[in-house]
């Protein structure tokens, strides 16, 4: 781990390869797992406030887990996460024309009728943040769904953290990524020594 500020970060950011490969996973990360997608409290206003420009994208049995249960749920760690239809799919994903898994928000978010873009958890994924007593853990999750993303991620060349900049900077700042690129800078240097 090295540790930023109050940030502790895995070595897999800058040792491990990875880019989404949508064509090969059809998105299956929003569809699996053991819970929703992590949401930030602000998010859970943002998605309440913003359902009417969401909802003409979202899937019938997604509108209807929302209009039951609400945008979240608690988690058994006590966090907020996206609501789940039957358990699986998180309840704003769609399927396109190729039966990919897409973002309702996300979509809304393209077509201009929404600021935000889908929540961070989400756009950052593969990295996790674990909030710790005095710092972030921040973490590549490694997944079998994922092993197309870090095929290609490989065959392109593509550190995490570097597939991951646009998100990284829109939680942390500009600053943050630019530390993150020197960190890895010296990483290189140390190898290239040995």
């Amino acid at each position: 781990m090295i540790e930023v500020d109050d940030k502790l970060l895995s070595l897999d950011l800058f040792e491990k390869k990875f880019v989404c490969n949508l064509s090969a996973c059809k998105g299956i990360c929003c569809i699996e797992g053991d819970a929703g997608a992590p949401l930030e409290m602000e998010e859970i206003d943002i998605l309440e406030e913003s359902l009417d420009v969401i909802k003409p994208y979202m899937q019938q049995e997604g509108i209807e887990v929302i209009e039951e249960q609400g945008v979240f749920y608690m988690d058994e760690d006590n966090e907020p996460v996206t609501s789940l239809v039957n358990n699986g799919a998180c309840a704003f994903v769609y399927f396109d024309k190729n039966n990919s898994t897409k973002c309702s928000i996300e979509k809304a978010h393209s077509e201009g009728k929404l600021d935000f873009k889908k929540p961070i958890s989400c756009h950052l994924y593969p990295i996790r943040v674990t909030k710790l007593r005095n710092y972030e853990a921040i973490n590549f999750h490694q997944w079998d769904i994922c092993s197309d993303a870090c095929t290609l991620g490989t065959e392109l060349n593509v550190k995490v953290y570097k597939f991951l900049k646009e998100p990284i900077t829109r939680k942390w700042g500009e600053r943050f990524f630019t530390e993150l690129s020197q960190i890895d800078n010296e990483i290189e240097k140390e190898k290239s020594k040995k």
